[in-house]
C-alpha cells in the first residue's frame, strides 16, 4: 500500500480519490466538540438547533469536516511529508449533518523545487469533500513540503525506523544434564 509520494511521484493536473469515504455520526461530530471546547449549541444541542436554526437539525462543526478530509488525503499526498507548511484557504460550502458520507479527493495544483534544501519540494494541492449526494462541502488548498526520493532512501527507504523481524532461533538441543 503507497502511504505519501515523493516530490517526483507528484504530476500536475493529477487527481487522488480519497478511499474510503466516512459516514459521519453524532459521536464523532460530539467527541471532536468536546476535544476542541466547542460547545456552540448547533453542534451539541437538538432542541436548540431544531427550534431555532434554519436547518432544524444539527450541523457537524465545520473542522471537523476539515480535519477529516486532511486525514483522507494523508496516504496519497502527505504520508512522507517532511512538514505542512501553509493552509492557503478553507471554505466551508455546505452543512454536513450526522449520518453524511463524506468522500474526498485531491488535485495537483503545482510543485515547486525547494531553494535551499535539493532534495525536498512544495507541492500546492486542492482538496474537495462531497458528500453521498455529489454535494460539495468543503474544500481547502495548501501546500506540503515533501522529500525527493534521494532525501527518502538515505533515511531508510520506504518504511524508515520499521524494525525487521529477527530470525527465529533454532530449537536448543536438549543437555546432557537433562538426559541423566
Amino acid at each position: 500500500m503507497q502511504f505519501g509520494r515523493t516530490y517526483e511521484e507528484f504530476t500536475v493536473g493529477e487527481v487522488y480519490k480519497h478511499w474510503p469515504g466516512k459516514t459521519v455520526t453524532e459521536y464523532d461530530d460530539h467527541l471532536f466538540c468536546l476535544l476542541t471546547m466547542n460547545h456552540h449549541p448547533l453542534h451539541m444541542d437538538r432542541n436548540y438547533a431544531e427550534r431555532t436554526t434554519d436547518f432544524k437539525k444539527n450541523v457537524v462543526v465545520g473542522n471537523y469536516i476539515y480535519s477529516l478530509l486532511l486525514g483522507m488525503s494523508v496516504p496519497d499526498v502527505s504520508g512522507k511529508a517532511i512538514a505542512n507548511l501553509e493552509v492557503e484557504s478553507l471554505k466551508h460550502v455546505a452543512p454536513t449533518f450526522h449520518g453524511d458520507t463524506l468522500y474526498g479527493e485531491t488535485t495537483v495544483l503545482g510543485k515547486t523545487p525547494s531553494r535551499s534544501k535539493p532534495d525536498r519540494g512544495v507541492v500546492h494541492v486542492e482538496t474537495r469533500g462531497h458528500n453521498q449526494d455529489g454535494t460539495l462541502v468543503c474544500v481547502f488548498r495548501r501546500k506540503v513540503l515533501v522529500p525527493t526520493a534521494a532525501y527518502t532512501e538515505a533515511r531508510g527507504g520506504e518504511q524508515p525506523g520499521r524494525p525487521e523481524p529477527s530470525a527465529p532461533s533454532a530449537p536448543s538441543a536438549p543437555s546432557a544434564e537433562k538426559e541423566k
